[in-house]
């Protein structure tokens, strides 16, 4: 599963619109008084101003042998986001490594090296080494529904965890998070996982599609929200 674009919602565009472009130096590629659009490699990033809009989860994936030298080039820029004193943290069981900030919204965004994806490079760490968007939160009261439903669009697999708190849904490429909101909090903050709106382009076995979150329920599109 490849994320080609993810829009999220924000109440305070300039804001984040200063910490993507000024702060992390990401190239803003369209920008109008309503959004603004950011490449992050492979995946578009579009921020829209919306009135009271709630924080999100996603993750992008950097090469696999990066992390620390991301973590690096993150600490001159951000604060990172640690539990018990630790700031890359090592999920065994998916082969990875990553760490944590907010950005102006208090959305944890995740820097991810992925270490069964081939994608090592030699070149020092910087805002270019920002592969893809690889992960979206899909915080939900019924996680089981939410895959069926994914399932059924898209032809999405479990990639890991279960029906009852955690699960998330595709392939190392790009998954969705899925947690059951009225049991569980995000990692590594605790922050409530909250129900956010968004709208997802990706492509799975390499038929695109869209489909738009919104007040708990997904929604299949025919085509991109202009």
């Amino acid at each position: 599963m490849l994320i080609h674009e993810l829009k999220i919602y924000s109440s305070q565009l300039a804001k984040q619109v200063a910490f993507y472009s000024s702060k992390l130096g990401i190239k803003c590629i369209h920008q109008t008084k309503e959004q603004a659009s950011f490449q992050l490699g492979s995946s578009v990033l579009t921020i829209e101003s919306r009135q009271n809009s709630t924080p999100y989860h996603f993750a992008i994936t950097i090469p696999s042998n990066k992390e620390h030298e991301a973590l690096n080039w993150l600490k001159e820029r951000v604060k990172i986001l640690a539990a018990q004193d630790i700031e890359i943290h090592d999920f065994n069981f998916w082969n990875a490594k990553a760490m944590y900030f907010y950005d102006s919204d208090q959305n944890i965004v995740e820097f991810i090296a992925r270490k069964n994806l081939p994608n090592e490079n030699k070149l020092s760490f910087d805002r270019d080494q920002l592969l893809c968007i690889s992960e979206i939160g899909l915080p939900t009261i019924n996680i089981e529904e939410k895959f069926k439903q994914l399932n059924g669009i898209a032809k999405v697999k479990q990639f890991s965890g279960g029906f009852d708190r955690f699960l998330a849904i595709g392939d190392e490429s790009g998954l969705f998070i899925c947690v059951n909101k009225n049991k569980k909090n995000w990692f590594p903050t605790g922050d409530r996982a909250h129900s956010s709106n968004f709208e997802l382009h990706f492509t799975n076995y390499g038929k695109h599609y869209y489909i738009h979150f919104e007040h708990d329920e997904i929604f299949y599109l025919s085509k991109r929200i202009e």
